[in-house]
């Protein structure tokens, strides 16, 4: 690997969590529900059904074109593009290829800027499942996610190593949960990775003669894996004087190892033209304007910003921007605790990391109430608890009889009268110091 350097570019699928489907109304949330239930017409390709592109889909995709620093185009259309997989029952996909919504834009990684080439709007495909079915090996096709709206997300070749795309992966996770605009739940399908992978020598300019594309990865983890299993092969085939084929793989865990699934297609295999079926989109200046004012902070602008306003530390501000919920309960919680408390938003920080409370059962007054009596807790010295407990040992036989006959709860009791005397020391303490004494006696 020391003579060749990586050229990765990604791929990335997002289902948008709208209610209906990109081009008809069936539900668009799919999972987990019965085979071919939430099917029509139009997402079945039937004779005479016309597709009708769903709007709020369109106006999330430009909107995380805008959060991605794209240029909006003014005017966008769909494309029919070809293909003979049975996970398409109408033969094509509508997707966009030569006017997508968005093109351009980047993200900055620690390893350097990771430009976007194009963000564009399709349908999802059906899922195969693959079954024996009286006793035959048969492949089974369930449509309820075709025709679900499928944001996609192309760079350009810009990452160098497997680290720096599992960073990229992550902050563009991190934005799509941010705008709201889908789950991203990667177990459940609702977010797809697509490395495309080459080597080219180091000094060489230009793109290699051939990528090798890993399909449907659903794990940052994995993703790193799979990169990195292809830079070895591929490195180790280069060495012997062949290029690695252009193909399509898949990542198999169990042999956590890529495996060939078909040769790679390029764009003229399938067969684009203009869907028919959908004139062209037209956007006006205000209507860009309109849905930019609909975006709200996204993750590094926050992170900026609790730096800044809150003294954190890098590290500090970046666990508690991982999601939107944990970094507005943090902030809802400084609010709570200014001018009643003399808490520093750094010793909040410090104990919502620490404790990682239940942000959706505890509400932030209540944490910073669990804050306030703790720090409350008066120290207490070894001789003077363990003076306290002998009393309430002592005095409480019949307790003490209890616990050593297995009733756990007459620790709790004792705990309990020993507290009485200490009522402020920490409980905790207490317990295990009662425990040791009791199973000392």
């Amino acid at each position: 690997m020391d003579t060749y350097e990586p050229i990765i570019g990604l791929e990335i699928h997002v289902e948008l969590k709208t209610k209906s489907g990109m081009f008809c109304g069936c539900p668009a949330d799919h999972f987990g529900k019965k085979p071919n239930t939430g099917t029509c017409p139009v997402c079945l390709g039937l004779p005479g059904a016309l597709p009708v592109p769903n709007k709020k889909a369109v106006e999330w995709t430009i909107m995380l074109g805008l959060a991605l620093g794209s240029t909006i185009a003014e005017v966008s259309k769909f494309d029919r593009k070809h293909y003979f997989y049975p996970d398409l029952p109408k033969g094509y996909q509508i997707s966009q290829y030569d006017q997508p919504l968005c093109r351009g834009g980047m993200v900055p990684t620690s390893f350097g800027d990771v430009r976007i080439h194009r963000v564009h709007l399709e349908e999802d495909t059906g899922k195969l499942q693959h079954a024996t079915v009286d006793g035959k090996r048969v492949t089974l096709v369930d449509f309820n996610r075709s025709g679900v709206p499928l944001v996609e997300i192309v760079t350009e070749a810009d990452i160098r190593s497997a680290e720096q795309a599992k960073e990229f992966l992550k902050k563009l996770h991190q934005i799509v949960r941010y705008l709201g605009i889908s789950d991203a739940d990667m177990e459940k399908g609702s977010m797809r990775l697509e490395p495309n992978i080459s080597l080219r020598k180091i000094g060489e300019k230009g793109l290699p003669p051939y990528k090798v594309e890993v399909k449907n990865i659903n794990s940052f983890r994995f993703a790193e894996r799979a990169i990195n299993y292809e830079l070895e092969r591929h490195a180790r085939m280069l060495d012997e004087g062949k290029i690695p084929l252009q193909e399509t793989r898949g990542w198999d865990e169990a042999k956590n190892a890529t495996v060939s699934q078909r040769t790679k297609e390029e764009a003229a295999d399938y067969r684009y033209f203009p869907e028919p079926d959908i004139p062209p989109m037209r956007f006006t200046q205000q209507m860009i304007t309109n849905i930019q004012s609909t975006i709200p902070e996204l993750p590094d602008a926050k992170l900026t910003r609790f730096t800044k306003d809150f003294g954190l530390n890098n590290q500090d501000a970046s666990l508690l921007i991982e999601s939107q919920e944990l970094a507005d309960y943090f902030e809802e919680a400084v609010k709570v605790a200014t001018g009643r408390t003399n808490f520093s938003p750094k010793d909040i920080a410090n104990w919502i990391i620490n404790r990682k409370p239940d942000i959706d059962a505890v509400m932030p007054a209540k944490f910073i109430e669990s804050m306030r009596e703790a720090k409350e807790v008066v120290a207490v010295s070894d001789k003077d608890l363990f003076a306290v407990i002998d009393k309430v040992l002592a005095e409480n036989a019949k307790a003490v009889a209890d616990y050593k006959a297995g009733k756990q709860q007459s620790a709790m009791f004792l705990m309990g009268l020993v507290r009485r005397q200490l009522p402020k020391s920490d409980t905790k303490l207490i317990l295990d110091t009662l425990r040791k004494s009791l199973d000392s006696t």
